[in-house]
């Protein structure tokens, strides 16, 4: 099964594509999270993704897209793929399209999660990431109990740049300009569900299995 994940950032689409994951058995591909690890690694393509994001700028559509294209032609998305922060513009869409027709496929369902702007902020600005094991946190929903510190490994906690109250109304901005045009052009389609993000994490994986179970039927049942 092909899935996307659409929404704000901060709207909880990782942590429910993650959930999708394990009941699925496919791969869960977050560009994001693809942009970060070559930033650590200090790599050509990673310091330039960097660029964009810590401005809370979109990283330029040729850039993402060959990243996702080369996931994409992995042996374990031969079953389906959950993509995470892919396809963010129209020529991202178009260009996932002519790539997977020219396999012989196509996206089975686009899930899309809304959720009130002061929810968003409040989920982003209160983000730390261990800078040893990546493991996420939150000040509120998810505190470490080693405060400062992962209760992993203990490696030091930090807010990313793009979690920065300026950068998330520059990240928000951004994607009102650009990407909500996405949803449109998998609505018409008929493959586009809209859901709720506000509420735990099980609420709305609960949310996410019955839109999935009722548009994917003849495909896959999430139990």
């Amino acid at each position: 099964m092909r899935i996307i994940c659409l929404g704000p950032p901060g709207i909880g689409k990782g942590t429910q594509a993650k959930q999708m994951q394990q009941r699925l058995g496919v791969p869960h591909i977050d560009t994001g999270e693809i942009f970060r690890e070559h930033a650590v690694k200090g790599t050509p393509l990673g310091l330039k993704g960097k660029s964009y994001t810590d401005r809370g700028d979109l990283v330029p559509d040729q850039l993402v897209t060959e990243v996702v294209m080369e996931r994409l032609r992995a042996v374990d998305c031969v079953r389906g793929f959950l993509l995470d922060g892919f396809p963010r513009t129209i020529p991202q869409c178009e260009a996932l399209d002519t790539f997977l027709f020219g396999i012989g496929l196509s996206i089975d369902i686009v899930v899309e999660y809304t959720a009130p702007i002061e929810l968003i902020i409040q989920r982003l600005s209160g983000r730390r990431v261990c800078r040893q094991c990546g493991r996420n946190f939150h000040t509120v929903f998810k505190p470490s109990v080693a405060g400062q510190n992962c209760d992993c490994c203990g490696g030091t906690l930090f807010q990313r740049q793009d979690d920065m109250p300026e950068a998330i109304k520059q990240r928000l901005v951004v994607f009102e300009k650009q990407t909500l045009g996405v949803a449109s052009f998998y609505g018409k389609r008929g493959a586009l569900v809209t859901l709720s993000g506000a509420g735990t994490v099980e609420e709305v994986f609960a949310r996410t299995t019955d839109a999935l179970n009722k548009i994917g039927r003849d495909k896959v049942q999430v139990s």
